[in-house]
């Protein structure tokens, strides 16, 4: 017999249904904002054999591990050759399978995969992947891959040794290209309570988001655990389970402001700078200076009586030039257009916004961490 509890939690459900169908979403739902624990793909793994290549394969002398594998298949369909037979695969190539099954994928349903070479092989297009296991961490085969493989790079090659290479031939996929032939167990049926983990961590997140639950289905029903997790008290059959988290996972909640934050990529001279970044007074002032160098030969030419040779002559010429830039001064609680409009107005490029942060930030001006990546 159901619980009080459940019974009021069908019936909160039910008419929450109602009243989300003439809501308009003003914030983000649950399921753009959190995941289900336990609910997640798991990462599959297998070693086979591509055979059908156009002798791009792999170089049998310098691989002997396809050499190896070749002969083992050949084993299973009871075909022994001869100890001390030297292969000559150029047709074959050992190749790393992998491919993420999703939560609740059921048996017989097909998943990508993705086909890598191991060894030397040129290319794989034009290949098929020989029946291949996947298996999990656990050791345990959750698929079965085979197919024709799709590559998207080509490589062509001179006889002098130049050669052109589009793209990664060396690596394919299979779309469809693996059977699920086990179920991974999600814990999802049998668990007590449901665990939502954000995918930002943020305890003002976590707290609006257990509010906005109890707001709908009654107090107590979800409690903040920690940053990052929110546990929901959920019914226990499981049709009423499904249903409830449909509604939970299209919640509108809104979430907190992240913190200030300015991110520059040296490498590539990218920066983002938060909504939050706010500065302190702080007045700012920024020129380049050029120094410019050139250097002109200059012919010299003794007169007549004075028993000199003709010579040449360096003549250096050097130009100082510094742009005149005003400063410009950022009030209290300046926030992020101020700062951007301020920038703009300088002038200044990637490079010397990022001297201009740093310095800002070495001035205790910048209420915001700097990260550098």
């Amino acid at each position: 017999m159901p619980s009080k509890k459940h019974s009021l939690l069908k019936q909160s459900i039910s008419l929450f249904l109602v009243l989300l169908i003439s809501c308009v979403a003003q914030a983000d739902r649950l399921k753009d904002m959190a995941s289900i624990a336990g609910v997640r793909s798991n990462a599959l793994i297998g070693y086979g054999l591509v055979v059908g290549l156009d002798g791009s394969g792999d170089q049998t002398s310098q691989t002997p591990f396809t050499t190896q594998s070749f002969s083992n298949m050949l084993k299973q369909f009871g075909i022994t050759m001869p100890e001390g037979v030297r292969y000559q695969l150029k047709n074959v190539a050992a190749v790393a399978v992998h491919a993420e099954i999703p939560a609740f994928a059921k048996p017989g349903q097909t998943i990508d995969i993705t086909v890598s070479s191991m060894g030397n092989a040129k290319s794989l297009r034009g290949g098929s992947l020989l029946l291949t296991p996947l298996k999990g961490i656990d050791g345990e085969i959750y698929a079965l891959a085979q197919g024709n493989l799709v590559v998207g790079g080509f490589g062509v090659e001179g006889n002098d040794g130049s050669k052109i290479t589009v793209n990664v031939p060396s690596v394919g996929r299979i779309p469809n290209g693996a059977s699920v032939e086990r179920a991974i167990n999600t814990g999802f049926e049998n668990a007590g309570n449901i665990i939502f983990n954000l995918n930002r961590a943020d305890f003002t997140t976590a707290k609006r988001v257990a509010e906005r639950i109890n707001t709908v289905f009654g107090p107590s029903v979800a409690t903040a655990l920690d940053a990052s997790s929110i546990s929901v008290t959920a019914p226990v059959e499981v049709d009423q389970r499904v249903t409830y988290v449909s509604v939970l996972e299209n919640l509108d909640i809104q979430q907190g402001q992240a913190s200030a934050k300015v991110i520059i990529n040296s490498r590539t001279g990218t920066i983002v700078v938060g909504s939050s970044v706010k500065v302190s007074p702080v007045a700012v002032t920024h020129g380049s200076l050029t120094v410019t160098v050139a250097e002109n030969a200059d012919i010299s030419q003794p007169n007549m009586f004075a028993g000199g040779e003709t010579a040449v002559v360096a003549d250096s010429a050097i130009e100082i030039a510094q742009e005149q830039n005003r400063m410009f001064l950022f009030d209290p609680g300046t926030e992020l257009n101020e700062i951007v409009r301020a920038v703009n107005q300088v002038g200044a490029a990637p490079g010397d916004l990022m001297a201009i942060l740093e310095a800002m930030k070495q001035a205790g001006a910048l209420r915001a961490e700097l990260v550098v990546i």
